[in-house]
C-alpha cells in the first residue's frame, strides 16, 4: 500500500553501523516505524540524519505493508522547516523530552487527525516564541484530551485532585494530590500557550512535571519515565 502523508518524528535508533529505525506519528495511519537503510553511509548522510531529529515534521511517501513489521520510505522531505527548535538549547532539550513522552504514550496504528493537528500547531508555536518555560506542561496536559484521560473538571472547585479517576473531590485519598499540588494543577488547567509566562516558579514546574508523569503512568499501560527527564530539569533549573 503506497501512502503519502505528513509525519512527526518521535524517535530514531541506530541499527547496526549504517541504518536507522525511525518511529513516526503519521497523519494517515497513526504510529509507524520505518527502516532507513544506509542512513550513515551516503554522501547525503548529514541531510538524511537531519530529517530524523525529534519532532521534525516530514512529508513522506512510503510503502505500508501493515503487517506489524518495519515499513519503508520511498521519498522524504521536510514538511515544516523549523527555525529554532533544533538550534536553541532550551527548545531542543524540550523537543527531546516531548518526543520521548509521545513515543511512550501513542500506541495506536490508526488515524488520529485531531491529535496530529494539535501537535503540529503546538510545535509551530514553540518554534516562533521565546517564553517557553511552561510549554511542555501545557502540551502534556492538553494531549491527554486526545489520549482519553483529560481531567474531569465538573467539580474543579473541590479541594483535591484524585489521580486514578481523574476527578476533583472534597476528600483526600491515598491517590490524591495534596491541596497545594491541586491548586498548582488547577492553575495549569487554565493556561494556554499564549498566557503562560511567569505563572510558575522553577520548583512549581518541577512539581507539576512530576504530577503529569505520574498521571500518564497511571492511565497508560506500559508507560515509562523518559530518560531525558534529568536533562530537562538540568537545563530549566
Amino acid at each position: 500500500m503506497q501512502v503519502k502523508t505528513r509525519a512527526i518524528v518521535l524517535s530514531s535508533l541506530k541499527f547496526q553501523e549504517k541504518s536507522l529505525i525511525v518511529k513516526c506519528f503519521t497523519l494517515s495511519h497513526g504510529l509507524k516505524s520505518y527502516f532507513v537503510r544506509d542512513a550513515f553511509s551516503s554522501r547525503k548522510a548529514n541531510q538524511k540524519i537531519a530529517y530524523f531529529q525529534p519532532l521534525t515534521i516530514l512529508e513522506i511517501e512510503a510503502v505500508h505493508k501493515n503487517k506489524g513489521t518495519l515499513e519503508n520510505f520511498k521519498e522524504i522531505k521536510i514538511g515544516t522547516a523549523f527555525h529554532s527548535i533544533h538550534s536553541d538549547i532550551y527548545k531542543s532539550t524540550m523537543a527531546m523530552f516531548i518526543s520521548e513522552m509521545l513515543h511512550h504514550s501513542i500506541h495506536e496504528e490508526e488515524e488520529n487527525e485531531a491529535l496530529f493537528t494539535f501537535l503540529e500547531t503546538a510545535f509551530h508555536w514553540l518554534d516562533n516564541h521565546d517564553e517557553i518555560a511552561n510549554f511542555h506542561l501545557i502540551l502534556l496536559l492538553e494531549t491527554t484530551k486526545y489520549l482519553g484521560f483529560y481531567p474531569d473538571t465538573s467539580d474543579v472547585d473541590m479541594a483535591f485532585f484524585e489521580m486514578n479517576e481523574g476527578i476533583f473531590t472534597p476528600f483526600h485519598a491515598i491517590s490524591s494530590l495534596t491541596e497545594h499540588e491541586t491548586n498548582l494543577f488547577k492553575k495549569l488547567l487554565d493556561l494556554k500557550f499564549d498566557n503562560s509566562q511567569k505563572v510558575f516558579h522553577v520548583i512549581e514546574r518541577q512539581i507539576l512535571l512530576r504530577i503529569l508523569i505520574e498521571y500518564y503512568s497511571i492511565h497508560l499501560h506500559g508507560f515509562r519515565k523518559p530518560k531525558s527527564l534529568d536533562v530537562l530539569k538540568e537545563v530549566f533549573s
